[in-house]
């Protein structure tokens, strides 16, 4: 599978002097603060529910 001319670029651009090692670690971490954030998130929402509930019965 052939990449574009301009994927090529693009590439180039966004992982420079990265070998690929390093490219397959960054993109690791992005998929975990990915997950993270997303756990955050729901976290997040659980806590407003509870003190909504919390609330509703004083």
């Amino acid at each position: 599978m052939d990449a574009t001319e301009a994927t090529y670029y693009r590439w180039r651009q966004e992982f420079g002097g990265l070998k690929s090692d390093q490219v397959r670690r960054m993109k690791e971490l992005e998929a975990e603060n990915a997950r993270l954030r997303h756990t955050a998130v729901d976290l997040t929402l659980d806590k407003l529910i509870l003190k909504e509930a919390a609330s509703g019965n004083s």
